[in-house]
């Protein structure tokens, strides 16, 4: 049996208490940190650092923080764009208003400022919920479209809400290579995503599942809906808010209110229910499958069409695009409600018994 538990043996609270207990799930993470952060620099490519590999590593953190909210809390929120943008603009301000300011205060700042307005559109919490909390959160989509166009000291006084940054710097060291952009990302990401494991472990996760599996009943054993419900809107709301800072600052460069429309909610929205809701895996699984689906299609299709004798349009790509995808999470939904997440755990599952059939 490649993946069992038998003769690991835990002596102290500590031990039994780690975030991975057994010894073959440490030695894969050991593994995939050393491929993510040593072996990708020696094979990737600039174009697989500017398509693929630095927008799956943002995407990842944003489907984080959206699976804190939606998955661990069962709030159900079409704001994430709106809280991206917050942070993006947030911390652009902060950043061309004081001169110096290092990247990373940056970042925290723009983040705080998300967290603030997501409370803000989090307070319909507290009296409604499902379909109705989303409506109320997706009003924060709209009015950040309006803030950012109309407002125009949030924008630099640009008059179209477009704006850039240049000469990004980390300790003293330019951000100017793919390379380095990337292993900046994802060292952000790695600390996140440990952090966000240890929270959701602890007494403050436990009271937001105990709100998404029966609030009332959460309600009657002590549990304060109102600081649940606002601490899950809070911590989700920075994590997209730096998230949608490293959109904006590594990924684009330069952007307006557009590049953080309602489409992208629904995107974030959809990595957390392919990759599977309360689960800090299925957020790198649906960011994973999201960000990389549409690329190959770009470039499967036109090759299958190539061998058949059909020739497809951009236009047929993009709505084959998103046909996949209504028709996935349709899929999940009816089939295996707990994504791909799920999947992988059943599949470990299946190894601790391997060879055996049961």
């Amino acid at each position: 049996m490649l993946y069992r538990e038998n003769g690991q043996f835990k002596t102290s609270y500590r031990s039994d208490q780690q975030i991975f207990p057994i010894a073959q799930d440490r030695i894969a993470i050991a593994l995939l940190l050393a491929v993510a952060f040593l072996g990708v620099p020696l094979l990737a490519s600039e174009y697989l650092y500017t398509s693929i590999l630095i927008p799956f590593v943002i995407m990842s953190l944003a489907a984080l923080g959206v699976n804190v909210l939606v998955g661990y809390c069962g709030q159900i929120s079409l704001g994430s764009a709106a809280f991206m943008a917050v942070g993006a603009y947030g911390a652009y301000n902060f950043f061309v208003r004081i001169p110096g300011l290092p990247l990373i205060p940056t970042l925290i700042l723009g983040g705080l400022c998300a967290m603030f307005f997501g409370i803000l559109f989090g307070l319909p919490s507290l009296r409604v919920k499902g379909l109705y909390l989303a409506v109320a959160t997706l009003a924060a989509q709209f009015f950040s479209d309006w803030m950012f166009l109309r407002v125009k000291w949030l924008t630099n006084d640009s008059p179209s809400g477009s704006v850039s940054v240049t000469q990004l710097k980390v300790l003293g060291m330019a951000l100017d290579t793919p390379l380095a952009r990337y292993l900046f990302c994802l060292s952000l990401l790695v600390v996140i995503a440990l952090l966000v494991k240890n929270l959701v472990r602890g007494a403050i996760g436990r009271e937001w599942m105990a709100i998404r599996d029966m609030d009332v009943a959460a309600a009657v054993i002590g549990i304060r809906p109102m600081y649940a419900k606002l601490s899950a809107f809070a911590v989700s709301s920075f994590i997209i808010g730096v998230a949608g800072a490293l959109w904006a600052f590594i990924h684009l460069g330069s952007w307006e209110p557009a590049a953080f429309s309602v489409e992208l909610s629904f995107r974030l929205l959809f990595m957390v229910i392919i990759g599977g809701m309360g689960s800090i895996m299925g957020s790198f699984f649906g960011a994973g499958f999201i960000v990389i689906l549409p690329i190959a299609l770009n470039r499967l299709l036109p090759a299958i069409g190539d061998l058949v004798g059909v020739e497809f349009s951009t236009a047929a790509v993009s709505h084959t695009e998103l046909i996949t995808f209504g028709g996935l999470i349709v899929w999940f939904l009816i089939v295996e409600p707990h994504g791909l997440a799920k999947l992988w755990s059943m599949g470990k599952q299946k190894l601790r018994l391997w060879p055996f059939p049961h």
